[in-house]
């Protein structure tokens, strides 16, 4: 019956600790990659710049005012001189971001992230991948919120990103 009445305790903690976690959703554009910027499309020299980033992220605060989760990052671009080579890239990391001043109206903080970089290059009738080093360093990130629910963000940084971020926060 202790056993039992453990579990049912040690359940219902830890439903109580997920249920106390604030979590976010959030949707950003990035400008100037990582993948622009190094070279992430295998040697070639006559590729396009990318039109940038679209950004997905989760976000959970475990601590106060420290956040962490994963995001995925979808980029891709073309050859200057032959646009059916086509490089997709998808990056998967793990952020964390630390809330160093907030007042009623602003929240500023900095962004640190690391992950992969899966790079797909298509060709003719042909393919392949390439796997490269994915990380982020926002020193700058300013967050306003517009509700309850609803924040709009701007980041400045680098990494894959982008070099200039906005979007939006939805807490969930």
């Amino acid at each position: 019956m202790k056993k039992y009445l453990l579990a049912l305790c040690a359940i219902m903690g830890i439903f109580t600790a997920a249920q106390a976690q604030r979590t976010e959703l959030t949707v950003s554009y990035g400008g100037y990659t990582q993948m622009d910027a190094m070279d992430c499309h295998d040697g070639g020299h006559d590729v396009n710049t990318a039109w940038g980033a679209l950004n997905v992220g989760v976000n959970f605060n475990v601590a106060p005012n420290f956040w962490i989760g994963p995001s995925y990052t979808f980029s891709s671009t073309t050859r200057k001189h032959n646009s059916d080579n086509k490089f997709y890239y998808h990056a998967i990391m793990l952020n964390g971001r630390y809330n160093y001043y907030r007042n009623s109206i602003v929240t500023l903080y900095c962004k640190g992230g690391i992950g992969t970089i899966i790079s797909h290059q298509t060709w003719d009738d042909s393919s392949k991948n390439n796997g490269y080093f994915a990380f982020q360093i926002n020193p700058l990130g300013a967050q306003v919120g517009i509700s309850n629910v609803v924040s709009m963000f701007g980041e400045l940084g680098f990494g894959a990103q982008g070099l200039l971020q906005v979007g939006f926060k939805f807490n969930l």
